[in-house]
């Protein structure tokens, strides 16, 4: 069989897909996604709108550890009162979250890093993320999500972070 030459033509364009591909592959090694950021998250056992809640953390590329050990103390450890509590808290990258901040609101916090506790969404608003199941065909509620700091006093403040309307 005798041995055929690429054409010059072809030749170039197989330079060109190579030299190309070299210089992509930097690009596309910093955009492969990076190691999901971690939560820790405690809750009680039972508790299915925190279990949707994590569901939601999850699927938007955080890496969730749970404790099913009722959240009361660790809120309380960490200085949040009652007032600002919901049925689960959690840390991520140094911050607290208090029931179901959506995570758009904690990437948010983790890119801001403002001085403060974290965030907080009290109570269990309807259509926050965890609160949003079929069960309650459709309805939002209006809700805020807080940033949490401490005062001058030492006592917790907040101001509004978002608001969903």
């Amino acid at each position: 069989m005798p041995h055929t030459a690429i054409p010059p033509r072809r030749a170039v364009l197989h330079g060109l897909a190579a030299a190309t591909a070299a210089l992509a592959a930097p690009a596309l090694w910093a955009a492969s996604p990076a190691k999901p950021t971690p939560v820790e998250v405690w809750k009680d056992p039972s508790c299915g709108c925190c279990h949707d809640w994590v569901e939601h953390m999850q699927a938007n590329g955080f890496q969730v550890t749970v404790h099913d050990t009722g959240n009361t103390a660790v809120r309380a450890r960490l200085g949040l009162p009652q007032r600002l509590g919901s049925c689960h808290t959690a840390l991520v990258g140094g911050y607290l979250l208090e029931g179901h901040v959506p995570a758009a609101d904690v990437r948010k916090l983790l890119s801001q890093k403002p001085q403060a506790l974290g965030l907080a969404v009290p109570g269990m608003p309807v259509g926050s993320p965890g609160m949003d199941g079929p069960a309650y065909n459709g309805r939002r509620d209006a809700y805020d999500v807080l940033l949490v700091t401490k005062g001058p006093s030492g006592d917790a403040t907040t101001r509004v972070f978002t608001s969903y309307r």
